[in-house]
């Protein structure tokens, strides 16, 4: 019984990983390639080999061996390092309008009040 709920949270954890990184590829995909140059973080065709490798390899092997866990890993610096300074760039918005929540009148440092 014990092994049978140990196993079924391996497979919970499993596909939430594949999950992860699938979302980190999708991310890296629709980012745009002078962002990741302009934030000095490798090119985005590195970034996309290194999270489409570690896709495939939590997609193929077993959580509990040594590959996926590398390739949690680089999904994990991609998120918390290069995902951040690339939106940085890209005014955090993934292409579908920048920012947005801004109105026309602002300016980059805030809301354009006319010289007031």
């Amino acid at each position: 019984m014990l092994m049978q709920g140990f196993f079924g949270f391996m497979s919970l954890l499993s596909w939430a990983l594949i999950i992860f990184s699938g979302f980190a590829f999708v991310d890296a995909a629709i980012r745009r390639e002078d962002a990741y140059r302009a934030a000095d973080k490798k090119t985005k065709p590195f970034w996309l080999i290194i999270l489409g490798i570690a896709f495939a390899v939590m997609w193929l092997f077993p959580i509990m061996s040594f590959l996926p866990i590398i390739g949690l890993v680089a999904t994990i610096v991609y998120m918390v390092d290069v995902r951040p300074a690339v939106r940085q760039i890209t005014g955090g918005g993934s292409g579908r309008g920048g920012r947005g929540g801004g109105s026309s009148s602002d300016g980059p440092y805030g809301p354009y009040n006319g010289g007031r």
